[in-house]
């Protein structure tokens, strides 16, 4: 299927960045994308199978689930093109805009006092204070999602800003899996100097907030700042009550602690982005100290292994890949992390091919992308890469699995993938592009002039009695 959308080109009135998560509901809710479900929904599934049910099709806000008084909001950026319209750009233009955010960064302004502090609680009981959800079937507890987990490098003070699972282990302790990326290093400088880590949870932010938190950045790179980008101007922050972190002020919920030194508890199974549950496990340990909020919150939750889910990790990946493919080959026109391929494992490459051999090269370029990419197909220019049919036709038509296959074993990938072996795995590639000295027929595709430009209203007569047209 098609995963563009015809709708993700915005209205004039609506092309300019949504920088308030109430302001995004708001416009959700004008072009029938938000479901507002009954009163009382149960926390433990029932709230998941709803998201779930509308994943792709419309956000939902949950009131008072399990009677609980913060609503609960899913489903906020699980369409591509939503997220376009969230950018204030058409289409065609999330990658390069994303990227051009990258490079060019705004840096934060802190202001004072912010609505994230409007209510501050210093005795903390996460279920009393939080509607959490418990959302697949073997979930060991629930699971805060949407967390935007903010830490600083020890050394240099320099944030970063991402997204982990937070298990609810206890009334004050979250259960936190550290892959191998930044939290995870700032962390073991803090164990080795023998302290905690501070860290900031951040619930409840506007999409852009949420997309720059998954950027592919370097370490001491601020996602703040490409989410100032985004918005086109310095994203409010405020500083928290208990460390020097700073967070957005115009969040909905922010939570305070410590990634606690030589602690690890039993985190899991919870089901994750490639649709599998990943093994309980000895897991890092946060304890907040402090919970602060808006005087009417709204929690977010993310659906895991939701298109949301996806979306959120896919569409930086691509607009990092598709920079640093193009400075080594300038005609690679579009890259897509495909949604069979979890928006991480599979990618596709279109490519304004030049030179033979080039397909295999920009193959292996794929690869040191980014290790979660598994397999990847590059294509020619005439393939639409966001169309699964079209990229699958170009292997049947177009591939010699003698000729034009790449395999590399023993590489790094994801340890998420349940098929590698904790994070090795085998890497392939398939090169469907054309050879540069085909006869020009030989893979000349078919065409009926003025297909593309067929008005179907003014030529089609709906409602016709077939016997009568043909009396």
């Amino acid at each position: 299927m098609n995963e563009r959308v015809a709708s993700a080109i915005p209205a004039a009135s609506d092309r300019r960045p949504v920088t308030d998560l109430r302001g995004w509901l708001d416009l959700l809710a004008r072009s029938d994308r938000l479901a507002v479900a009954r009163p009382g929904v149960s926390l433990r599934f029932e709230l998941a199978a709803i998201a779930k049910t509308l994943d792709g099709r419309k956000a939902t806000l949950f009131p008072r689930p399990d009677g609980h008084p913060v609503p609960v909001i899913s489903g906020l950026t699980s369409d591509r093109g939503w997220m376009a319209q969230a950018m204030g750009v058409t289409n065609d233009r999330v990658l390069e805009t994303f990227q051009e955010a990258a490079l060019s960064p705004i840096p934060w302004r802190e202001v004072a006092t912010a609505p994230v502090h409007e209510v501050v609680h210093r005795e903390v009981d996460l279920p009393r204070l939080l509607p959490i959800p418990t959302h697949n079937e073997l979930d060991s507890a629930p699971y805060i999602t949407a967390g935007l987990l903010i830490s600083r490098n020890p050394k240099t003070g320099v944030q970063n800003v991402t997204i982990h699972r937070l298990q609810l282990s206890g009334p004050n302790r979250l259960g936190v899996l550290l892959l191998p990326r930044h939290t995870l290093r700032f962390f073991q400088m803090a164990e080795e100097a023998g302290g905690d880590l501070p860290c900031a949870i951040v619930i409840g932010v506007d999409p852009l907030t949420l997309l720059a938190s998954q950027a592919i950045a370097p370490i001491d790179f601020d996602e703040l700042t490409i989410a100032g980008a985004l918005h086109g101007r310095p994203l409010d922050v405020v500083k928290c009550q208990n460390s020097d972190i700073r967070v957005p002020a115009h969040a909905e919920i922010v939570l305070e602690g410590r990634i606690l030194a030589r602690v690890r508890e039993m985190e899991g199974p919870f089901g994750e982005f490639p649709q599998y549950y990943s093994e309980p496990a000895e897991q890092h340990v946060i304890e907040i100290d402090t919970v602060a909020h808006r005087k009417s919150p709204i929690f977010h939750t993310i659906l895991g292994g939701g298109i949301e889910h996806m979306l959120l990790g896919g569409i930086p990946r691509e607009a990092t890949i598709m920079a640093l493919l193009r400075r080594s080959f300038p005609g690679v026109r579009d890259v897509h992390l495909s949604r069979g391929g979890t928006c991480r494992y599979h990618l596709n490459v279109q490519l304004d091919k030049r030179h033979e051999g080039e397909g295999k090269n920009v193959i292996m370029g794929a690869f040191g992308a980014h290790y979660d990419i598994k397999h990847v197909v590059v294509v020619d220019k005439d393939v639409d890469i966001h169309d699964q049919a079209q990229v699958e036709w170009a292997i049947a038509t177009r591939f010699q699995a003698d000729r034009d296959l790449v395999v590399i074993g023993e590489a790094q990938g994801s340890k998420l993938d349940p098929s590698s072996r904790n994070g090795v795995s085998a890497k392939m590639g398939f090169d469907a592009t054309v050879p540069l000295s085909s006869p020009p027929l030989k893979y000349k595709r078919i065409r009926v002039p003025g297909e593309e430009t067929v008005n179907l209203a003014k030529v089609i007569d709906e409602g016709a009695d077939w016997r009568k047209a043909i009396a």
